[in-house]
């Protein structure tokens, strides 16, 4: 559809509803908005629309709300998003700047996103899978265990205590550690274990044992690492939102709780080339989240994980898009550091 006044009105109706979530007249729509013609030119736009099925009239209502079809041809012509106020884009750097490590850092981001957007807001956490190894750190327990700690690129600390079938000095740790350090910095975690398990059978004991268990650890964090992690925020925003849904949110808190349909969602979402992907509704009528709209955008290197917010289909899309947008580019700075 690509009668400019007509899309001039749909916008209109879409803008309307969102703000008042109440249906949109064509008078109103004349007082409200510069369309230079009359209502009744209005109206026979709106019988068009709802031809079209851009449009529905709820119930007996005079008015017309967006539909799903609808929101998607007002969201696919959005040409360009409107930057954030100065003051929000100080707030997401000094709330992001001020993390002590990657759980802070995505706690702060869920929390702030959701403040922007007055949505529920989601991030993935980054996998090791698009990071590498900035440190690995060896420290004796004792003479029978050594504790491991990888450090990837992301921030994303996690450790490991490994019992060794030998006794081991202080002095093989060091000598470990030397070595496993020149082994794994600046890889990605699978190709530093290939590494590390390589050189175990080229190294004397008993820094062979102390190689082998180290090994097995890094192999152990970087499978942990890589599952699929979110953080999310703002779940009760979904309260006040309850009269957008025809049916109970139930089964949306249902499927926020759970996270694998919305991790699976986010991982299949694709990016337009405004660097945002935006679903809205779904093609399954079983889906939990059939009745909400998600918009989500990667971060991090090769955007390996997503941000975004799910909301109901009334959003404010626009806004929206460019809220996520400017959090998930924070994020990539701060993550970068």
């Amino acid at each position: 559809m690509d009668h400019p006044r007509r899309l001039q009105v749909l916008q209109a109706i879409v803008e309307d509803y969102v703000h008042s979530r109440e249906p949109v007249g064509s008078q109103a729509l004349v007082e409200r908005h510069r369309l230079g013609v009359s209502s009744a030119t209005v109206r026979n736009d709106m019988g068009v629309l709802e031809d079209e099925g851009l449009i529905m009239a709820p119930h007996t209502s005079a008015g017309r709300i967006p539909t799903e079809k609808g929101y998607r041809a007002f969201v696919d012509r959005i040409t360009s998003l409107k930057p954030l106020s100065a003051p929000e884009r100080r707030a997401i750097r000094t709330l992001l700047e001020g993390a002590e490590d990657i759980d802070d850092v995505m706690e702060r981001t869920v929390r702030l996103l959701s403040q922007l957007t007055h949505q529920v807001a989601v991030v993935q956490y980054p996998t090791v899978t698009v990071t590498t190894v900035r440190h690995v750190e060896l420290v004796r327990m004792d003479e029978h265990q050594v504790l491991v700690v990888l450090i990837p690129t992301d921030g994303r600390v996690s450790q490991r205590v490994t019992r060794l079938p030998v006794a081991v000095s202080e002095s093989d740790v060091l000598d470990a550690r030397a070595r496993v350090l020149a082994l794994t910095t600046g890889r990605a975690v699978s190709e530093a274990v290939a590494a590390v398990t390589a050189a175990v059978l080229k190294v004397p004991q008993p820094e062979r044992v102390v190689l082998a268990a180290v090994a097995e650890a890094l192999q152990a964090l970087g499978a942990t690492s890589a599952e699929q992690r979110m953080v999310m925020a703002g779940t009760a925003n979904l309260a006040q939102s309850t009269g957008d849904f025809a049916r109970t949110i139930g089964p949306v808190l249902e499927a926020l709780e759970e996270q694998v349909a919305l991790l699976r969602l986010l991982s299949e979402m694709e990016q337009d080339e405004r660097g945002i992907a935006v679903r809205i509704g779904a093609e399954d009528a079983s889906d939990p989240l059939v009745e909400t709209a998600v918009v989500a955008t990667g971060y991090g290197p090769h955007d390996g994980a997503k941000l975004g917010v799910l909301g109901p289909t009334r959003m404010d899309y626009p806004s929206t898009m460019a809220a996520v947008r400017a959090v998930a580019r924070y994020l990539s700075r701060v993550l970068q550091n």
